[in-house]
């Protein structure tokens, strides 16, 4: 049989898609310790950035960690810099706020990701490019009632 001569991994695009999710995962980590930043920080300090009213739970349960967990990353964009508790006064919650070293670490960011892009890209045609975005867009972007990677 033909299919018995394909390796398991390249004949199951959910099974490509994880193995390349992982070597993937490691190059933006790696581009986000020389920032002093991890996967966890960018993915709070990207919710804060566009909505500063979530609270520790909120930023928790987006990430799949535990409050406590999530008051730890926050300490750590704190200690860089990244944000700040804005404390609105007694018997309100404090308000976490994105700072300019905060924006301009995401800036960072944004630019290494379009870096790694490219390299990624590269011998891609544009169409590939914008089919590849659309496919994934579609998969961890809910926009109806089917089948989404988003939780």
């Amino acid at each position: 049989m033909e299919s018995e001569r394909v390796p398991l991994m390249a004949s199951s695009s959910v099974l490509m898609l994880v193995g390349a999710g992982r070597v993937l995962a490691r190059r933006v980590e790696s581009e986000l310790a020389g920032l002093g930043l991890t996967l966890r920080h960018l993915g709070a300090l990207g919710h804060l950035v566009h909505r500063p009213d979530l609270s520790y739970s909120d930023l928790a349960r987006r990430a799949g960690v535990t409050a406590q967990s999530m008051h730890a990353t926050v300490r750590g964009l704190e200690e860089l810099g990244a944000v700040r508790r804005a404390l609105p006064g007694q018997g309100h919650r404090a308000r976490l706020e994105v700072t300019d070293r905060g924006r301009e670490l995401l800036d960072r960011v944004r630019a290494s990701a379009e870096r790694l892009d490219a390299e990624l890209l590269a011998d891609l045609t544009d169409e590939q490019r914008t089919a590849l975005r659309a496919a994934l867009r579609s998969l961890v972007v809910p926009t109806g009632p089917g089948p989404s990677l988003a939780p």
